[in-house]
C-alpha cells in the first residue's frame, strides 16, 4: 500500500514527461488481407492451432518437443536474457522511489592540542552515524520515460525468447521428420535393391543356361550395385537428423532414446492446415513483437534525453550524530540533520544533451525501420511458404503417379522378357526407371512435410499451450508520429 501511495504522489508531481509519445505504427496497405497465396494450397482461413505438431499424432514427437521446449540451452539463453530484462525494469522502477543511505564509522586518534576539549584528553575514539534520503522530483520525466524505456525492451526479450521457441519447435520436427523421411527412403532403396537382387538371379540362371550374354548379366549387376551405393548416405542422413534431435533437446547423442529412431515412415498430414490471414500473422509472430516493443523503448530513450536537457530537482535530508562513545551520540548536543532541495542543470552549454537527443531521433527510426522490415519479412516468408507447399504437392501427386506407372512398367517388361517378347536391356530400362521413379517419390515426401514444418514456423505460433504462466504487463499505448 505504501508503494503504490508514494508512485501515485510521483505521478503528480510530474508536470509533463519530455519527449513523443508512442504508438504502434500502421501496417503496410493489404497486410491484413488474406494470403494470396492460400487458395493454391489445402489451407484454410482458420486461425492455426496451438501445438501444431499434434496434429501429426506422433506421440514420440510430442515427448521431443517438451523435451526441446524444457532443455534446449539456446531457449536457456534467451530465458535468461528475460530475467534480465525484468531486473532491469525493477531496477528502473525503484528509481520513482526514494532513496535512502546509512552510514555508520568508528575511528580512534589523537587530536592536536588546540582541537582538544577542555578536560579532555588528546587521544579518544569518535563514534558517527546518520541516515540520508533523497527523492528526485520527476518533473519532466525522466523516471518515467526510463521505466517505459525498460518495459518495451523487457518486452522485446520476451517475444525473443518466443521466437526461439517457434524456432526451436520447428527444428525439432524438421529434425524428426528428417529422420522418418531418411528411413521411409532407406526402406524404398532397400527394395528397389531386393527386385534389383532377382534380376540379377534370373539373369544370371539365363546366362548359366545360354539365353543371355554376359553383358546382360554385367548390366544388371551393375545397376544393382548403383542401387546399393544410395543406402549409404540415406543411413548418414538419418543419423545426422537423429544427432541433432539430441542437441535439440539438451541430450548427448548417446542419450537419445531408441524409440525416437523406430519410425520408418514421413510425417503427414492429411487435413487442410490452418493458417489465418495477415492480421492474426502480425499479431501471433514474435518477431514483429519484438521489433514493435525495441520501437517502444527506443521512442522513450527521446523523452529521457529530452528530459536532461531541463533542471533536475531533488529533495533531500541527513539526520546524524558524533560522539565519543555510543551513550554520547543520543543527547541533544552531538546532533544534527539537513534538509533541503538540490538542483541540477546543465546550462547553459547543451550542445551534448542535444546531441543525444539526436542521437535518440536517429536510433528511432532506425528501429522503425526494422520493424517495417520485419513485417514486410514475416508477410514474404508465408507466402513464400504457402507456395512451396502448393508446389511440393503438385509435384509430390505427379510423382506418384510417375512411380505407379514405372512401377506397372516394370512388371511388364519382367514378365515378357519370360516369354521371350522384349530383349533385357528394355527389362534393364525399366527397372532403373522404376527405382529412380520410387526414390524421387520418397524424396517427394520428404520435402512435403519439410515445407509443411516451414509454413508452419512461417505462421510463428503454436507454442503458446507450452508457456509458464506470468508476463510482463503490456504497456499503455503512446503515440509516435512518424517523420
Amino acid at each position: 500500500m505504501t508503494r503504490k501511495i508514494l508512485l501515485g504522489f510521483t505521478s503528480l508531481l510530474t508536470i509533463a514527461a519530455a519527449g513523443p509519445d508512442y504508438v504502434r505504427p500502421a501496417t503496410p496497405p493489404g497486410a491484413e488481407r488474406p494470403f494470396i497465396g492460400a487458395p493454391a494450397a489445402p489451407v484454410t482461413a482458420a486461425e492455426p492451432q496451438d501445438a501444431w505438431w499434434r496434429l501429426y499424432q506422433d506421440p514420440v514427437l510430442d515427448r521431443l518437443v517438451a523435451d526441446a521446449l524444457a532443455a534446449n540451452t539456446d531457449l536457456r539463453i534467451a530465458i535468461a536474457n528475460l530475467d534480465r530484462a525484468r531486473a532491469s525494469l525493477r531496477e528502473a522502477r525503484a528509481d520513482r522511489l526514494p532513496q535512502s543511505s546509512v552510514d555508520a564509522s568508528a575511528t580512534y586518534g589523537r587530536l592536536p592540542e588546540s582541537q582538544r576539549a577542555l578536560g579532555a584528553g588528546r587521544e579518544a575514539w569518535s563514534i558517527d552515524a546518520g541516515l540520508s534520503i533523497a527523492y528526485e522530483v520527476d518533473l519532466f520525466g525522466r523516471v518515467s520515460r526510463s521505466v517505459e524505456a525498460a518495459r518495451g525492451e523487457a518486452q522485446a526479450a520476451e517475444a525473443a525468447r518466443d521466437a526461439v521457441r517457434v524456432a526451436i519447435v520447428a527444428e525439432t520436427t524438421r529434425a524428426y521428420a528428417d529422420a522418418a523421411s531418411a528411413a521411409e527412403r532407406l526402406t524404398v532403396a532397400q527394395r528397389s535393391l531386393a527386385l534389383l537382387d532377382q534380376t540379377v538371379n534370373l539373369t544370371g540362371k539365363r546366362f548359366e543356361a545360354g539365353r543371355t550374354s554376359r553383358l546382360d548379366l554385367s548390366r544388371a549387376t551393375a545397376l544393382r550395385e548403383q542401387q546399393r551405393a544410395t543406402l549409404s548416405p540415406l543411413r548418414a542422413q538419418r543419423d545426422a537428423a537423429l544427432f541433432r534431435l539430441a542437441t535439440l533437446t539438451g541430450r548427448a547423442p548417446a542419450d537419445l532414446p531408441a524409440e525416437v529412431g523406430e519410425r520408418q515412415t514421413t510425417l503427414r498430414i492429411d487435413r487442410p492446415i490452418p493458417v489465418g490471414d495477415g492480421r492474426g500473422l502480425l499479431a501471433r509472430r514474435p518477431d514483429v513483437r519484438e521489433a514493435e516493443r525495441r520501437l517502444a523503448a527506443e521512442t522513450a530513450r527521446i523523452g529521457i534525453a529530452t528530459a536532461d536537457l531541463y533542471p533536475r530537482i531533488s529533495f533531500g535530508g541527513s539526520v546524524g550524530s558524533t560522539g565519543t562513545s555510543i551513550a554520547d551520540m543520543f543527547g541533544g548536543g552531538p546532533l544534527r540533520w539537513l534538509l533541503g532541495p538540490l538542483i541540477s542543470w546543465n546550462f547553459p552549454n547543451q550542445a551534448a544533451g542535444r546531441a543525444r537527443v539526436a542521437q535518440a531521433k536517429a536510433s528511432t527510426q532506425a528501429a522503425l525501420a526494422g520493424f517495417d522490415g520485419t513485417v514486410l519479412r514475416a508477410l514474404a516468408e508465408t507466402e513464400t511458404a504457402l507456395s512451396a507447399y502448393a508446389h511440393q504437392l503438385d509435384r509430390q501427386q505427379a510423382l506418384r503417379e510417375a512411380s505407379a506407372q514405372a512401377g506397372i512398367a516394370a512388371r511388364i517388361s519382367r514378365a515378357q522378357l519370360r516369354e521371350g517378347r522384349v530383349d533385357f536391356l528394355t527389362v534393364l530400362d525399366a527397372e532403373r526407371t522404376s527405382a529412380a521413379a520410387d526414390a524421387d517419390l520418397a524424396e517427394a515426401d520428404a520435402h512435403v512435410a519439410d515445407a509443411q514444418v516451414e509454413l508452419f514456423r512461417a505462421l510463428g505460433g503454436g507454442w503458446q499451450a507450452e508457456t509458464e504462466a506470468g508476463k510482463v504487463a503490456a504497456a499503455p499505448a503512446r503515440t509516435y508520429i512518424r517523420g
